[in-house]
C-alpha cells in the first residue's frame, strides 16, 4: 500500500529531474493536502518527533514533511508542490538569514508567507536554548557522547566561544548526529516548552 514515505521519495525524484507522474498520482491517492517544507532531515526527525508527542498522525491528516536538502532547493520545491505544481498548501521553517530565498521563492510560486516560521540561527539553536545547555550535556551523557563532547570543546576552535554556540557546532561534526539528536531534543522538551517556530508550525497544521 502506497504511504507518505512513496510520496515523500516521488518528490525527491521528480525535484531531482524526474516525472512528476508518480507524484501526482501518489498525493491523490494519499489525500495529500499540505506539505511542510524544511531545511534537511534534522528538522523533519524534530517535527515528527513533536507530533509524534502530541499524538498526531501527520500522513492520515492529509500532511507531508519534506527535507530539501538544503534552503537553496526552497525554490524548486515551491513549484513543484505549491500552486504552479500539485497546488498544496505550503507551510515550513526557515532560517532568518535564509528568509530571503523563502520569500522570493514563495512570491514567484504564488504562495502565501504566513505558513512559514522563522529559527533566529537554526532549529538545533532554538532547541539548546529551550533545554538549556546543562539539560543537553546530560542528554549528551545519556548517549554515550559525552566523552567525544568533551574532547571537541578542548580544541583550540572552540576557546571562548559560548556554550550553546559550541553545542550546536558540535551537533552538525559528525554524519547522522544531527538527525539523531533532532528527535532526542524534542523528546527531552517539557510539554510546554517547544521553541516558538517549532509550536507555531505543528499548531498550523
Amino acid at each position: 500500500m502506497a504511504d507518505m514515505q512513496a510520496f515523500r521519495a516521488a518528490v525527491d525524484d521528480w525535484a531531482s529531474g524526474g516525472s512528476g507522474g508518480a507524484a501526482s498520482e501518489l498525493a491523490a491517492h494519499l489525500d495529500v493536502r499540505t506539505a511542510v517544507l524544511l531545511e534537511g532531515p534534522s528538522d523533519l526527525a524534530a517535527v515528527e518527533a513533536l507530533a509524534a508527542r502530541r499524538g498526531r498522525d501527520l500522513a492520515a491528516e492529509g500532511v507531508c514533511v519534506v527535507s530539501m536538502g538544503g534552503a537553496m532547493s526552497v525554490a524548486r520545491y515551491t513549484d513543484l508542490l505549491g500552486p504552479p505544481g500539485l497546488g498544496l498548501r505550503l507551510t515550513g521553517l526557515c532560517d532568518e538569514r535564509e528568509r530571503p530565498f523563502y520569500d522570493r521563492a514563495l512570491e514567484r510560486a504564488g504562495a502565501p508567507r504566513r505558513g512559514f516560521f522563522v529559527c533566529v540561527a537554526d532549529l538545533e539553536d532554538e532547541l539548546i536554548r529551550a533545554l538549556g545547555t546543562a539539560t543537553i550535556e546530560e542528554i549528551l551523557r545519556a548517549e554515550g557522547d559525552l566523552r567525544s563532547w568533551e574532547t571537541f570543546v578542548r580544541q583550540p576552535a572552540q576557546h571562548g566561544r559560548p556554550r550553546q554556540q559550541q553545542l550546536r557546532r558540535f551537533l552538525g561534526t559528525k554524519k547522522g548526529r544531527k538527525i539523531r539528536y533532532g528527535r532526542l531534543l524534542v523528546e527531552a522538551l517539557a510539554p510546554d516548552r517547544a521553541p516558538a517556530p517549532l509550536d507555531d508550525l505543528l499548531a498550523s497544521l
